[in-house]
C-alpha cells in the first residue's frame, strides 16, 4: 500500500534518529524519516501515542534526548530557521486587526516593509480576507479567525510549517472549505507542510504522504503515500481504500 512515487525534489527536512524520554518514560523511539521540499505530509496515531510531544521536540520546546532534527543539511534552530506553528485553539491576537496579525511575525523578523505590505496583500488576496483587513478577531466568526491564522502562518515562508489539529473545533462544512484552502495556498506558495492529526479522511483528503505512528512509545508504523491528484472526493473509491488501510492500520495495534 506504500505505493512510493519517484519524487526528485530535495530532503527539506530529516528527522533522524528522535528520541525523547521524560525520566523512564519514554515517548518518541527513534524516530526517523524525511519531507521534501513542499512537499505535505500529515502524521496520525493513536490518542496519547506522543504526537504533541513530536511537535514540542519539533519546535524546541523540548530538546529531544537524542538524535536531532536538521533543514537544509543543518540542525534546526529557530533563531535561524523559519519554523512555523498553526494551532488548533485560536491564536489571533486580538487587539490587532487582520492585516496586522498578518504582519505580526514579519514585523518581528525585521522584514522590509515594502516586502511587508507585498506578502500582506498577497495573503489577503489568497485568502479572500480583503473585506476583513480592518476588523478585530472579535468581530470574525471562527472560520475567518481560522483562516487570518493559517494566512499568518504561510505569510512567514517558513521552512517548515507545522500544523497541529487546526480544524478540529470546525463543523465539517467548514473544515473541508478551510482543507481546500490550505492545499491552495501551500500549492501557491511552494511551502513544506507537516499537518498532525486524529481525522484519518482529512489526511488522506490533505496529504501527499502519511505517516503512521504507533502507540507509545511513538515509532514510525508505516509511511503510505496518497497517490491521488488534488482535489480529492471523498467518495472517489481509491480514496476510501487509502482511508480504510490506514484506519485498519492504527485500529488493530
Amino acid at each position: 500500500m506504500a505505493e512510493r512515487t519517484t519524487d526528485d525534489r530535495p530532503v527539506k527536512v530529516e528527522v533522524k534518529g528522535l528520541v525523547k524520554q521524560f525520566g523512564s518514560l519514554l515517548v518518541l523511539d527513534n524516530l526517523d524519516f524525511t519531507i521534501k521540499k513542499n512537499e505535505f505530509v500529515c502524521v496520525v496515531g493513536p490518542t496519547g501515542c506522543g504526537k504533541t510531544t513530536f511537535l514540542n521536540v519539533l519546535t524546541r520546546i523540548y530538546e529531544p534526548t537524542s538524535g536531532d532534527l536538521y533543514i537544509d543539511g543543518e540542525s534546526a534552530d529557530p533563531r535561524k530557521h523559519g519554523i512555523s506553528f498553526v494551532f488548533q485553539e485560536p491564536s489571533a491576537f486580538p487587539w490587532l486587526t487582520v492585516d496586522q496579525n498578518l504582519a505580526f511575525g514579519l514585523k518581528v523578523k525585521k522584514i522590509p516593509s515594502k516586502e511587508i505590505n507585498e506578502r500582506v496583500e498577497n495573503i489577503l488576496n489568497l485568502m479572500g480576507l480583503q473585506p476583513y483587513r480592518k476588523l478585530y478577531p472579535n468581530d470574525l466568526s471562527t472560520s475567518i479567525v481560522q483562516r487570518v491564522i493559517i494566512g499568518r502562518s504561510f505569510a512567514m515562508q517558513p521552512d517548515l510549517l507545522l500544523m497541529d489539529e487546526p480544524y478540529g473545533q470546525m463543523d465539517i462544512k467548514v473544515r473541508f472549505y478551510l482543507e481546500d484552502e490550505v492545499i491552495r495556498l501551500w500549492k501557491k506558495l511552494n511551502s513544506t507542510v507537516l499537518f498532525i492529526t486524529h481525522n484519518i479522511e482529512e489526511a488522506v483528503y490533505l496529504a501527499e504522504r502519511v505517516i503512521i505512528l504507533s502507540n507509545k512509545p511513538a515509532k514510525i508504523k508505516e509511511e503510505v503515500y496518497i497517490n491521488i491528484p488534488h482535489p480529492r472526493d471523498i467518495t472517489d473509491p481509491k480514496f476510501i481504500e487509502y482511508r480504510n488501510y490506514i484506519t485498519g492500520k492504527i485500529k488493530w495495534w
